[in-house]
């Protein structure tokens, strides 16, 4: 029987940066450097952001986190699962504890932005819940290859 968890973990465990390695390398591929607003393993260490691993069989195949923004809501970050392991409901887990989370800090809006490229994932964001938005943050306002989407908790 197949056990799944998803845990807090440190984003420096090797594990962890194996999973982030593979997503730059994906995103990489995709995209232009200046497309790719990516944070490392340590950064993902910052007090404001929650990192989680999920494991499947105690083996990690997924990661995802939010960093919680000053002017109230959370960024959906570093969101990915093990291409092998993918069709299996392990994004959504992950999404499901990242929502908790957020709510735990008194959070009542997710936002993310993705890539045009990443259509998977854009379907996965429209199936639970997530709508278009303008663009926040830090964000380069119109082109690119972005697509920003938010959700209410």
């Amino acid at each position: 029987m197949t056990h799944f968890t998803v845990e807090l973990a440190d984003p420096t465990l090797p594990e962890a940066r194996a999973l982030i390695a593979d997503l730059d390398h994906y995103l990489g591929e995709l995209y232009k450097p200046e497309e790719n607003h990516l944070l490392d393993p340590q950064q993902l260490k910052s007090p404001d952001i929650r990192f989680l691993l999920a494991r499947r069989d105690g083996r990690a195949v997924g990661c995802g986190a939010i960093r919680i923004d000053a002017d109230g809501y959370a960024e959906v970050k570093r969101m990915y699962v093990d291409p092998v392991h993918r069709g299996r409901g392990i994004a959504g887990l992950v999404m499901a504890r990242l929502e908790e989370l957020a709510r735990a800090d008194g959070i009542r809006l997710l936002k993310l932005e993705t890539g045009e490229l990443q259509r998977e994932a854009v379907g996965l964001y429209r199936r639970l819940g997530f709508t278009p938005c303008g663009s926040f943050g830090d964000y380069p306002c119109g082109g690119g290859a972005s697509i920003f989407m938010e959700k209410k908790l």
